[in-house]
């Protein structure tokens, strides 16, 4: 090797020697775990919970004053809900869900503050105030919670728990869970028996919207027909979660033998005519005019 190219290299590797070291490149950011499918996306658990949940004890029934404004009808995203005026019985079954620090704080649909540790719940048309039972499916666990607020309105869910019912139902982690919910008259806290599955019920067979000779007493519709009060009772509530929005309440009559579920009276058989026809038409119930 000449001189030159000696020189040459040895400036190169002097040069290598002096160069500060490469950076190492920078590590890729972790990727962001999915947002939760539990909960609402902009709510969630309590950012600290407190160490005395499962005592916080059940609501205790009393008999209240219904609030003025609070059960009027109402439209949310477009479906009309028509919320009960006076206390009756009442069982749905459905999922029911939670809500938590994003509501905590603020104002119910009666006014009140909203407290994600208090045994309250929102209901879509129970009347507020109230109260109900609402029983896990999955593991028979119960609460008596106070209706104060409207909701839920999302998913098809029939009750919006507080945190702490959430909690002692076992549903809080999950995000929701399959309950049954019972209204409660104060006075009256028994538990009641078991639902009867509408499969089990066994409703009278009839032609869809026929009309009858009327009677003296007007005219009613009828929504099923049964041997059984605990069938007709339980049918009775199926309905009245179907037809709320319709503004129409059906309840249970005795008559010819059979219990009833009907909505009416109605003085011509005209007007009970279109009601049936708008019921069948709207929620596929199978709807006779009968005299009353």
């Amino acid at each position: 090797m000449s001189k030159c190219h000696f020189a040459a290299a040895l400036a190169l590797v002097l040069a290598a020697c002096a160069a500060p070291p490469p950076k190492p490149a920078a590590p890729a950011a972790p990727a962001l775990p999915p947002p939760s499918s539990k909960y609402y996306s902009d709510d969630g658990p309590p950012l600290a919970v407190p160490g005395n949940l499962d005592a916080i004890p059940d609501a205790v029934p009393r008999l209240e004053p219904l609030h003025r404004f609070a059960n009027r009808p109402y439209t949310v995203l477009g479906r009309e809900y028509v919320p009960a005026t006076s206390l009756r019985p009442y069982r749905e079954r459905g999922t029911a869900s939670w809500y938590g620090r994003k509501f905590h704080g603020q104002k119910t649909s009666i006014g009140e503050v909203y407290d994600m540790f208090a045994m309250t719940a929102a209901h879509p048309t129970l009347p507020l105030p109230s109260y109900a039972r609402v029983t896990s499916a999955a593991n028979g666990r119960s609460v008596i919670v106070r209706v104060n607020d409207r909701g839920p309105f999302l998913h098809g869910r029939v009750i919006d728990l507080s945190y702490a019912a959430a909690h002692r139902l076992g549903i809080a982690q999950r995000g929701s869970g399959e309950v049954e919910v019972e209204a409660i008259v104060p006075g009256d806290v028994a538990p009641g028996p078991p639902l009867p599955a509408l499969a089990a019920a066994t409703p009278v067979p009839e032609a869809p919207v026929v009309a009858e000779a009327g009677g003296a007493g007007g005219f009613v519709v009828q929504l099923g027909a049964f041997a059984n009060y605990a069938n007709a009772q339980a049918f009775l509530a199926h309905v009245q979660n179907q037809t709320a929005s319709a503004a129409v309440e059906p309840r249970v009559r005795q008559s010819g033998g059979l219990w009833r579920v009907v909505v009416g009276p109605y003085a011509a058989r005209e007007e009970a005519a279109q009601v049936a026809a708008r019921i069948a038409g709207a929620f596929g119930l199978a709807a006779t005019v009968r005299p009353q």
